[in-house]
């Protein structure tokens, strides 16, 4: 892979008919691979990378219907946190955290990650003990977090309207808590993949699956029918559709979630402020929109698309912790397909189907995780056997009970 650098940049650019190389090969499938991956956002692209760079396992392929990123990771808020309760998702999470703050370098590609924190409002005395005690859990975690009573708070958002219906009584930060550039993760991840000698096939859809005594022999695609024995499935909103042509079904409920952007304004915002009672979440972009998100629609839906009662929810929840933004106009909107699973918790690991791996069950925390189910998936793949940090989120705990009930940290109401 030819490295990126200012002198890089400089000499094309100073070329009279630049010759841009292309950031990946996109290629015809060819007749057999030793691992597909289903799914061309960035769980599957950062798995095809974790098997080549961390394995050597070359003869892998992604196989996207569409274009790469332009399901869920390209549909996101770019959020990326780990202040989760859970030992085993707080694990989890924090080593994706991890993983994003050197990911720049690890993929010579900028994702533009901002540490500018996580905020989340307490807005009752009830709920500020409850943060309180969240806070200790996480500290147990060994993951960072701080109680801030509303004083700090307006010293950290000095635009926050702390007087509101619920007033704010204090509230609680991950300092880590990050926002980076999703579209720069999956191209940073498929460039490092390709160099690797990953095959990226857009515009492939998968229709079936090549099923014998219970194994895993191909898959079958709008492309021609492809020879291997191991198959990821990476394709969020859409797993329980393409998980039951190879007769599975699995307990996830599809909806959308909806999120827009403002005009750009000059930086005003200085982290990720979150109020789970007012009910919505904003930040501001590296070009100065606000990012705006707040709950999943409540049925279910494949649509891509926003709608008008939701986006008033949204932006009147945002005016009433920071009216000083009711001039501003909106810029778009959009919505992605998101998977949840009973207890918010990621379905990930072997499927009764040998050679068929599952990673879905995302909600609205896929973003965020898209390192760490990257390397531990690869893992997975390669050891048939589940990573340690993913032991708990297998598709057997909804048969033992043995849930991870992740609900009151998921960000959003489900």
């Amino acid at each position: 892979m030819k490295g990126y650098s200012f002198y890089s940049i400089l000499k094309h650019g100073m070329r009279r008919k630049p010759r841009w190389p292309a950031a990946w090969h996109d290629v015809s499938p060819q007749r057999s691979y030793d691992a597909v991956i289903v799914g061309g956002g960035g769980h599957g692209l950062a798995t095809a990378y974790y098997l080549a760079r961390t394995h050597g396992m070359r003869r892998v392929a992604v196989l996207e219907k569409g274009w790469l990123g332009g399901g869920n990771s390209g549909r996101n808020t770019q959020v990326s946190r780990s202040n989760y309760f859970w030992p085993e998702s707080a694990a989890f999470y924090d080593r994706s955290l991890q993983l994003y703050e050197t990911l720049s370098h690890e993929l010579n590609f900028n994702v533009m990650l901002s540490q500018r924190g996580i905020l989340s409002l307490a807005h009752s005395h009830h709920e500020l003990e409850t943060m309180r005690r969240w806070a200790n859990a996480i500290q147990v975690n060994d993951v960072d977090s701080e109680i801030l009573s509303p004083q700090q708070i307006k010293k950290l958002e000095p635009l926050i309207n702390l007087d509101t219906r619920f007033p704010v009584r204090g509230g609680f930060i991950q300092r880590r808590g990050a926002i980076s550039r999703h579209d720069a993760v999956n191209w940073g991840y498929a460039r490092a993949a390709s160099a690797l000698g990953v095959d990226i096939v857009q515009n492939c859809e998968v229709t079936g699956f090549d099923l014998r005594n219970g194994e895993v022999r191909g898959v079958e695609t709008t492309r021609g029918s492809i020879s291997t024995e191991r198959v990821c499935l990476a394709v969020a909103g859409h797993s329980s559709q393409l998980a039951a042509r190879a007769g599975l079904r699995l307990p996830i409920t599809s909806m959308s979630l909806q999120a827009m952007v403002s005009e750009p304004i000059k930086p005003v915002l200085n982290t990720i402020t979150m109020s789970a009672v007012i009910h919505m979440y904003v930040s501001q972009s590296d070009r100065g929109e606000l990012v705006l998100g707040g709950g999943a629609d409540v049925y279910n839906s494949y649509a891509q698309r926003g709608g008008l009662p939701l986006l008033e929810q949204n932006v009147a929840a945002m005016l009433e912790l920071f009216p000083v933004f009711r001039g501003l106009r909106l810029l778009r909107q959009w919505a992605g397909t998101v998977d949840i699973s009973p207890d918010t918790t990621p379905i990930m690991g072997l499927t009764p189907v040998k050679g068929l791996y599952i990673n879905a069950g995302w909600g609205t925390g896929g973003y965020k995780a898209i390192p760490a189910g990257g390397e531990t998936m690869a893992h997975t793949i390669v050891s048939d056997s589940p990573h340690p940090l993913i032991r708990a989120f297998g598709l057997d705990r909804f048969a033992t009970g043995r849930l991870v009930d992740e609900g009151a940290a998921a960000g959003v109401a489900h």
